[in-house]
């Protein structure tokens, strides 16, 4: 598979891509975007840049874009553009909005996991402004994941403890200390006591957890 990525990166290898060590490709995610590329052989990658994309109609097989949509400031132009770019499939990993919430975080730091389904456009947004023939497709989070997103410590409390893995998820930039330093307090105090391991314990030896990453995949 031939990609052109004349924005942030390369193409499948800046999956979950930040300015961290804490974000790192995963490439067992990566392999289900892959997947829905199909036999894709050139693919453009959009980054944060969608809106007026340089290129004819149907220039490319395919066109992806990896945690970026909901950074556009018109979701739906860009992804218009998407369309008219591809000939084939338009694929995008993303969150879906309705599903954040259901993760263990936002016992500790709901304000976070608000921004996040605040943030980013709803599955059936997406479906509805690429049209043609859509499907939604749940990724199943790896219990050791690089990605550096929040449900990527699913199985892992303490290491979100560290303010450069939180810091480097992007949701974190939009709350204040005091939603931190509650969260920092009330997650060591559970895991002192036990709590968070009576209640979410089963987590830490789940090789794989199903949470909000999806991948919205449409064709003409």
């Amino acid at each position: 598979m031939t990609t052109r990525t004349p924005y942030d990166g390369g193409a499948i290898g800046s999956l979950s891509a930040g300015h961290s060590s804490h974000r790192r490709p995963d490439e067992r995610i990566a392999r289900f975007v892959a997947e829905a590329l199909g036999d894709s052989r050139t693919v453009l990658d959009v980054g944060a840049l969608a809106e007026e994309l340089p290129f004819a109609d149907g220039e490319f097989d395919a066109a992806m874009t990896l945690f970026r949509v909901h950074e556009w400031p018109d979701v739906r132009a860009g992804l218009r553009e998407m369309r008219r770019v591809a000939r084939g499939p338009v694929v995008i990993l993303t969150c879906d909005p309705a599903l954040v919430r259901d993760f263990w975080l936002y016992r500790y730091a709901p304000e976070v996991l608000d921004t996040e389904a605040l943030r980013h456009p709803t599955v059936e947004e997406l479906a509805s402004a690429l049209g043609g023939s859509g499907t939604v497709q749940t990724v199943p989070v790896p219990l050791d994941c690089t990605g550096g997103f929040d449900e990527a410590y699913y199985g892992r409390p303490e290491a979100l403890l560290d303010p450069a893995a939180w810091q480097a998820c992007s949701a974190w930039s939009f709350v204040d200390d005091r939603v931190r330093e509650h969260f920092d307090r009330t997650l060591r105090a559970d895991l002192e006591s036990g709590a968070w391991d009576e209640e979410f314990g089963h987590l830490r030896s789940r090789p794989t957890y199903e949470g909000s990453l999806v991948i919205v995949r449409a064709t003409p």
